[in-house]
C-alpha cells in the first residue's frame, strides 16, 4: 500500500528557498563593485550593464548612421 501521508510542516518550503535565494541574488546586483574614474562615484553590476547596454547601442547607431 502506498503511503499518502505528508508532514504539514513541508509543504511550500521550495517557495522559500527560492525567494531566499532570488533576494541574495538581487541584493548582490545592486552592491557597489567598481570604481567609476570619470566621477569618482562607486558602481553596481545593474549600472555596469546599463552603461555597457548604452555603449553598445551608441555604437551601432553611430555606425548604422554613418555615410557609405
Amino acid at each position: 500500500m502506498i503511503n499518502r501521508y505528508r508532514a504539514p510542516n513541508t509543504r511550500g518550503q521550495a517557495m522559500v528557498e527560492y525567494v531566499v535565494v532570488v533576494a541574495a541574488i538581487t541584493a548582490a546586483l545592486f552592491v557597489p563593485i567598481a570604481d567609476d574614474a570619470s566621477d569618482g562615484t562607486r558602481l553596481s553590476a545593474i549600472q555596469l550593464l546599463v552603461r555597457g547596454f548604452q555603449t553598445g547601442y551608441a555604437k551601432i547607431s553611430s555606425s548604422l548612421s554613418a555615410p557609405e
